[in-house]
């Protein structure tokens, strides 16, 4: 008889503890992370990096590479359309060895919300950067507010991408050094038709990636875009194809 009443008391206790454990607030409350986190904006804020730039040579038969050094500075805060507050990012662009004076070049915008980042770019195409929740394999629709399906759309070939997040939480190689707590987004590996590229047949290549650190904004970028027009000959690529990789080098 002892011996049953032990038993049944250790059973009670494990499904208590069991219960104690399942309503405890560590497991109950799941951990995240806010997107804005990975794209923290202040007014003041600098970051440099180095573009590689990717454009055609002449008659559009090969692609070029020329490198500079870009500064992105917030100036400024503001108010949007609907109220949401905004950052307002200048760049500035110089040689390597930044023997030159930095030069403006262009002004974007950046709006984070609750569950999102956007940001405008200098062409007013409007971009969902982050989405929550940041973990991996999630996805969205990136470029879901910018026209891609109209006839005359020049940015057809970004329709459908879906951003999804990689490599949650891992440290990422940049020319600053190694930066720990990234994430990868890939938006875009495309190669259309499939295979190996063929000079005598049609091809359209689209690449596009981001890293994200947090507590820094983004530290690495990579985006490729061509296309091989076989008609009307000569065969070359499209006036619209190239590619730009931004990689970080300070931040301040």
């Amino acid at each position: 008889m002892p011996v049953i009443k032990f038993i049944l008391y250790s059973f009670c206790f494990f499904c208590i503890a069991i219960e104690f454990n399942s309503c405890s607030p560590e497991s109950a409350t799941p951990f995240t992370v806010s997107v804005t986190d990975y794209y923290p904006q202040q007014v003041g804020k600098v970051i440099i990096y180095r573009l590689d730039s990717t454009s055609l040579t002449s008659f559009g038969e090969a692609f070029s590479i020329t490198s500079y050094h870009i500064k992105d500075s917030v100036s400024d805060t503001f108010n949007d359309n609907t109220g949401r507050l905004s950052y307002i990012v200048n760049r500035y662009i110089t040689d390597t060895l930044e023997s030159q004076a930095w030069q403006y070049m262009l002004t974007y915008y950046v709006t984070p919300t609750e569950n999102t980042v956007e940001v405008m770019d200098d062409n007013n195409l409007r971009f969902l950067k982050l989405a929550s929740p940041v973990q991996n394999d999630f996805s969205w629709q990136g470029n879901t507010y910018i026209d891609t399906r109209s006839a005359t759309s020049p940015y057809q070939y970004m329709d459908g991408w879906n951003y999804t997040y990689q490599n949650i939480n891992n440290p990422y190689n940049t020319i600053k050094g190694s930066i720990d707590s990234t994430i990868t987004i890939l938006q875009r590996d495309e190669t259309s038709p499939e295979g190996p590229f063929d000079p005598q047949f049609y091809q359209q290549r689209n690449y596009s990636s981001e890293v994200y650190a947090k507590g820094i904004g983004l530290i690495y970028k990579e985006f490729l875009h061509w296309t091989w027009q076989t008609t009307p000959p000569p065969a070359k690529y499209a006036d619209d194809s190239y590619g730009i990789t931004l990689n970080l080098i300070s931040v301040r």
